[in-house]
């Protein structure tokens, strides 16, 4: 049962004051069965005024909001975890869902809603085509199949680190056959409600005290990957990147049905500097 300690640090520097608009972060991490936090804190300077709420998945917001011009920004979440979570877990699908297709039920249906619809459009069938290579009949199994479809990511499209902002639509990520572990959150999220299935995006932390995971430094870094609904088991994450299944070293900050929907950091400002300023962001994952 390790526990983690992750500060996480934003900073701006622009080429002469402005004013700030009100940021918003989603930076503290969802608590959940086999994740306990012990402890977080949020240090902005110039100082902000904070204001808490929850989107509707359930994740914790800050808005920062601001009374003084400045020529610097600095955003510090540190946060202490207890990480439980199984390295083998098992997933008690219900019968019904044991293989693939199956019907989700009207209710399930209905909540689901925009996470079981595909986000990017696919006229010519590119995606369709490439997910249906893995499944092997009607009926499958279903674990086997998510399982065969996060696999034949990373087997078929190269893992390549992107510094820059913004995610690869699951098309693009096919056609150029390299991608981030957004990238590959995406291609894998709307590969399966493709079939039809209900899925969201995650990001968060890996948690990496061996070093041998694709999408870390050190012990660990930001990262992104999904969550697919299957009865039974409800939400089970699949991280693309690494072919794992299971929260075991993951820990999720936020959940949402677009990656540009949980952002850590996202404001703007005004001032006579229109160009974006200088920005670094430095991430620090170990245990303690």
């Amino acid at each position: 049962m390790p526990s983690i300690a992750i500060i996480h640090t934003t900073s701006y520097r622009y080429r002469s004051a402005v004013v700030l608009g009100p940021h918003r972060l989603m930076l503290r991490p969802r608590e959940m069965r086999d994740l306990t936090l012990t402890k977080f804190d949020l240090e902005i300077a110039p100082t902000a005024r904070i204001v808490w709420s929850q989107d509707v998945f359930g994740n914790a917001i800050a808005i920062a909001n601001f009374d003084v011009t400045t020529d610097t920004l600095s955003i510090r979440s540190r946060t202490i975890a207890v990480l439980t979570a199984p390295d083998w877990p098992v997933f008690p699908i219900a019968a019904s869902a044991a293989s693939y297709p199956f019907h989700y039920s009207a209710e399930d249906w209905t909540d689901l809603g925009a996470l079981s619809t595909p986000q990017y459009a696919d006229d010519a069938g590119h995606l369709l085509n490439w997910v249906e290579q893995f499944v092997m009949g009607r009926p499958t199994d279903t674990l086997s199949l998510l399982k065969d479809i996060s696999n034949g990511i990373t087997a078929q499209i190269a893992y390549q680190s992107r510094e820059t902002e913004g995610t690869q639509g699951p098309l693009e990520t096919l056609d150029r056959g390299w991608g981030s572990c957004r990238d590959f959150a995406v291609l894998f999220a709307e590969a399966v409600r493709t079939l039809g299935l209900g899925a969201r995006i995650v990001s968060g932390y890996l948690y990496d005290p061996t070093h041998d995971r694709l999408g870390s430094a050190d012990a660990g870094s930001t990262h992104a990957w999904v969550e697919v609904f299957v009865p039974g088991a409800g939400l089970i994450p699949f991280d693309p990147t690494n072919r794992s299944l299971g929260s075991a070293n993951l820990i999720p900050v936020a959940v949402a049905r677009n990656m540009s929907q949980i952002a850590p950091v996202a404001g703007s400002f005004q001032g006579e500097d229109t160009d974006l300023p200088a920005m670094e962001v430095v991430v620090s994952v170990e245990e303690v």
